[in-house]
């Protein structure tokens, strides 16, 4: 199906994207993989690009670009040309538009120059053992002593948590379900410790860490946002992170589509391609069709973005939608891949390792499915409370 949300310059910039993730980032995928993390010459060299927080103003040394449009680009290229543990787009839109919205004038010129140039990596510390998806469960505490914050506890599952220089850390700061607060810890902040880059199923490259703070003296001036109005802070971001994810999976499995269709034309089954087995047609052109149906709704849910109109539910459904989707398009795309999907040396057998995530994180499946089952008026909440 033709895309017509994309205009000359959009086009001219894929170009840019594509030609720098299969010069600088694609030959060092493999290398990257074996280690368990990115270089971070990556980011510089992204940085010099110009592709790091496009959004944020010139006088910082961004580009001041606000449409999403670009940032898609830059997903649906990393999927087809880069390293998926390569989180550029945690970097730009999931967490640096914290600093940007919510930090002062002197926060965003201390941070946001070098977080552009790719000096800086970014990473955001929401989620602890017994706190995933329900953030009322946080427990690291932050408290007030005057001069400074003091900050306890622990993370997990952080990404770029090894890589990162400047954490946004969620707190506690008020015994209320939602009385948290956000802190910008820095590297090398006494008490700031990090645990072992964790291994995975999947998203070899990208380094995923636990992150320890044994009375860590934060700076006043590293709050923030606003006291106790954190949880309210973080929902405001999730229609985005939504749908980047949703992008994300859409173009993963768009890839794993790809190298599947090259590879069932050249394999031969039986003195034929297996392309031309009536079973593989037909698996084909069921998965088409489906993201197909889900790149319309990715599109339209992009230009509401743009417009300021995306929904909370709308990006619950795009999230949910995709993440499943991406699942079922690489367990189909390895099938067809046979034994050799199995092997490492097949990317299939990557993607398909890689997508098993993206039902979990940004919010798991069931999550969504209780937003938007939320949206049309089936809360047992209210209706409990009217008994």
């Amino acid at each position: 199906m033709d895309r017509n949300i994309f205009e000359d310059e959009h086009e001219m910039f894929r170009d840019a994207a594509r030609s720098f993730y299969k010069n600088e980032v694609m030959p060092q995928g493999e290398r990257w993989r074996e280690q368990g993390i990115v270089d971070r010459e990556a980011y510089l060299q992204a940085g010099e690009q110009g592709m790091l927080l496009m959004w944020a103003d010139e006088q910082y040394g961004g580009a001041g670009v606000q449409d999403f449009r670009y940032e898609q680009i830059l997903i649906e290229e990393m999927a087809r040309y880069g390293e998926p543990g390569f989180f550029m787009t945690l970097h730009s839109r999931l967490v640096g538009p914290y600093i940007g919205e919510l930090g002062t004038d002197e926060q965003k010129q201390r941070w946001l120059p070098k977080c552009i140039s790719g000096e800086h990596i970014l990473a955001v510390a929401i989620t602890e053992a017994g706190a995933g998806s329900d953030v009322s469960g946080i427990r690291t505490k932050a408290e007030d002593k005057g001069d400074h914050y003091l900050l306890n506890g622990s993370k997990t599952f952080i990404s770029n948590g090894i890589l990162a220089d400047l954490v946004i850390v969620v707190a506690r700061t008020d015994t209320s379900r939602h009385g948290l607060s956000l802190f910008v810890v820095e590297r090398g902040m006494d008490g700031f410790e990090r645990g072992d880059n964790l291994k995975k199923m999947g998203l070899k490259s990208q380094d995923t860490a636990e992150m320890f703070f044994n009375d860590v003296k934060v700076p006043k001036e590293n709050l923030l946002g606003e006291w106790n109005r954190g949880f309210y802070q973080l929902m405001h971001f999730l229609a985005e992170e939504r749908l980047i994810g949703a992008c994300q999976y859409l173009a993963n499995a768009e890839a794993a589509f790809e190298v599947t269709l090259e590879y069932t034309q050249e394999r031969k089954a039986f003195g034929q391609a297996i392309a031309d087995f009536q079973n593989t047609r037909f698996k084909f052109a069921d998965m088409r069709t489906q993201m197909d149906m889900a790149q319309a709704f990715i599109d339209r849910c992009v230009m509401d973005h743009n417009d300021g109109e995306l929904s909370a539910e709308d990006a619950a459904k795009a999230k949910l939608f995709c993440s499943e989707l991406e699942g079922r398009v690489t367990d189909e795309c390895l099938q067809l891949h046979g034994g050799n999907g199995f092997m490492d040396e097949y990317p299939i057998s990557r993607m398909y390792a890689n997508a098993r995530i993206s039902r979990i994180y940004a919010g798991s499946s069931e999550i969504m499915r209780e937003i938007i089952a939320r949206s049309l008026g089936l809360d047992p909440r209210k209706k409990s409370k009217s008994v």
